[in-house]
């Protein structure tokens, strides 16, 4: 069984003549679907921290910033005047977070002085009844006094005007810190997200006292109130899309730098954060643990990945030098006493292990690296799968992998027109751009900022890939879009792929590819079936491509069909059961050659549902640049 990534792109492929085409349906099936093969793939690449992660305050614990320097107040500001500055806090909050944030009232300001953060891009702020945000921060005066101020915690928008407020009392009877947490419940919804947290104190009362202040933190409600949570409209979508499993990866562009699990567990104060793989502070705030709960709130297995000993930036850890880096990996997997310790008593469940991420970077390393993690692991875990992340056989591993994790970069018209790839293996694959000569290029050389049904053949031609993953589901085990989230305020990976969601402050934007996806796949539980019907083959180098499986719980046939040409294309499909429904379901993702979701137009290209004739022997036109689920009873 191979676990194989593939990242592909699809360029546009000229109309042709649309020819009848007749399928001719097994009355047998010739394998099971693993109730694995759909599911979704998490990096945080701008979709962790301001995106998926519901924490609303960017920098709020001045992690992995430089004191006293302006990019460490990063996302803060001054509000009438109030001296700030990140500092090396003598008496940190945490020996994990060294900084703090020094506010000092200069003498002689009256009214509302103090300071601000801008959120990530924005705060959404919403009125709707019940709507809760949970804010908090530690404080403490360098200095000890008499002074008692009142401080008041507020929402307001950019220009000042307020949303929500409440007060709470500092004093500095003490030099050590102390703990404010606060509820803010909104009576009106803000009009936009050009929305501000506000600390301030009265001037004239607090005129030239000091303050330290660390690890803020802002939660509006979260996806089935956890904790430290997700946020409700990002994860909700995802959750709709019914994924079976979830797999995530982090290394590191140095091995100091490398995802670390121990420092992402328990309380946030004791998480340091980390300049992560794209260039920007990742607070791992979304940590092990929330990862592993956000899989079991989903009903996702989790593909846990340990970090193998290879940074991005092209060091590998020496044999000899291995041993700490396993142990970690060990405890990763193990972490039963602590899991306990954090309220989840039973273990998650857990059947593959992934070593490392695309480690095919350091080929002649791997083979050490492999054999010592795996070895180690499965002396401690006999009954897990470890799935490697080298090119498939090359090297050659020992033990021999039985499931791998690779990459595929390929050409335009490679992906819409290689459904028989995997007639030889998962994948995280998506669409990237039009441009053949340059598919890392930017959005001007014809890198995809959004899918689009026809300018990469995007939807169209990842579904018409798909169909060889359903087909080769006996050794394909699980596939994954990717990346599954991007912010459209802030994106890296945009350069790489189009992303299947993307998020704003205010809400998120459905793509093609994400409705192909659902449609195709698990998203929408009524196209997922457990076993795989064999029919007459697509053409290899054609452009439309279908695959039929079946739901044996209620004898339905499921026909998924992709066109990823601009004509419509007729198909008849003969059935060899005694019994075939008059009528059944068409659902259909269609659109014009540019259609494409994105913020401004976020339902150019929805899903739409018909009543179609069925039949033993019934004909399907299939539009232009289209995904169709054809849905009946046959016994």
């Amino acid at each position: 069984m191979l676990f194989t990534t593939i990242l592909g792109v699809v360029a546009g492929i000229a109309s042709a003549q649309a020819v009848a085409v007749t399928v001719t349906v097994s009355a047998t099936a010739s394998h099971p679907i693993p109730t694995t093969l759909w599911g979704q793939m998490f990096e945080d690449i701008s979709s962790g921290d301001g995106g998926l992660y519901a924490e609303l305050l960017q920098n709020r614990a001045f992690q992995q910033v430089t004191p006293n320097t302006a990019a460490a107040l990063n996302a803060w500001h001054s509000i009438n005047g109030a001296a700030m500055a990140v500092v090396a806090d003598p008496v940190p909050v945490s020996s994990a977070l060294p900084n703090s944030l020094q506010v000092r009232v200069p003498t002689g300001k009256t009214g509302p002085v103090g300071f601000g953060n801008e959120g990530y891009f924005g705060i959404k702020v919403t009125g709707a009844p019940g709507t809760a945000y949970t804010a908090s921060f530690h404080y403490r005066f360098p200095a000890a006094s008499s002074f008692r101020g009142t401080a008041t915690v507020a929402l307001q928008t950019s220009t000042g005007a307020p949303l929500v407020s409440t007060t709470v009392t500092l004093s500095a009877a003490t030099t050590a810190w102390q703990f404010v947490n606060v509820v803010l419940h909104p009576k009106v919804s803000a009009s936009s997200t050009a929305n501000n947290f506000t600390v301030t104190l009265d001037g004239a009362a607090a005129s030239g006292q000091t303050v330290n202040f660390a690890m803020f933190s802002l939660f509006p409600p979260t996806f089935k109130n956890r904790p430290n949570g997700m946020r409700v409209d990002i994860a909700t979508v995802l959750s709709e899309m019914g994924p079976s499993f979830f797999r995530g990866n982090n290394l590191g562009q140095t091995v100091d730098q490398r995802w670390q699990w121990n420092a992402t567990v328990g309380p946030l104060l004791n998480r340091p954060g980390r300049v992560g793989d794209w260039g920007y502070i990742n607070t791992d705030g979304l940590g092990l643990m929330e990862y592993l709960n956000w899989c079991e709130d989903l009903g996702m297995q989790a593909i846990m990945a340990v970090w193998s000993g290879f940074a991005l930036g092209g060091t590998s850890v020496a044999e000899d030098q291995l041993g700490p880096y396993i142990q970690q990996a060990i405890d990763q997997v193990l972490h039963t006493a602590l899991r306990a310790s954090l309220g989840h008593p039973e273990p998650f469940p857990l059947t593959y292990v992934e070593i490392g991420n695309e480690d095919f970077f350091a080929p002649s390393t791997y083979t050490y690296r492999w054999h010592d993690i795996v070895t180690a692991l499965e002396a401690e875990f006999p009954k897990l799968k470890f799935i490697a992340t080298s090119d498939t056989f090359s090297p050659i591993l020992s033990p021999n992998p039985l499931q791998y994790d690779v990459h595929v970069y390929q050409t335009p018209t490679w992906f819409a027109q290689n459904s028989f790839f995997y007639d030889g293996f998962e994948g995280e694959y998506a669409a990237i751009s039009t441009n053949a000569s340059d598919i890392f290029g930017t959005p001007a050389d014809g890198r995809l900022t959004f899918p689009t049904m026809q300018s990469a053949v995007c939807s169209s031609g990842e579904a018409a890939f798909m169909t060889g993953l359903e087909r080769n589901a006996d050794i394909v085990f699980a596939a994954s879009y990717a990346p599954v989230l991007n912010h459209v305020a802030n994106s890296q990976w945009v350069r790489h792929v189009s992303p299947q969601i993307s998020l704003a402050s205010s809400t998120y934007t459905h793509r093609a590819s994400e409705f192909a996806t659902d449609l195709r796949s698990s998203g929408n539980v009524l196209n997922r079936g457990d076993e795989y019907i064999p029919s007459t083959l697509p053409n290899a180098t054609g452009t439309l491509f279908w695959s039929v499986v079946r739901k044996t719980s209620n004898q339905e046939i499921i026909i998924k069909i992709s066109n990823t040409v601009g004509t419509a294309a007729p198909v008849t499909f003969v059935l060899p059961f005694a019994t075939v429904a008059r009528t059944g379901t068409a659902q259909v993702l269609s659109g014009a050659a540019a259609a494409s979701n994105t913020p401004t137009t976020p339902a150019a290209v929805v899903p739409k549902n018909s009543t179609i004739t069925t039949g033993k022997t019934f004909t399907y036109n299939a539009p232009g640049f289209s995904v169709s689920v054809l849905t009946f009873v046959a016994h």
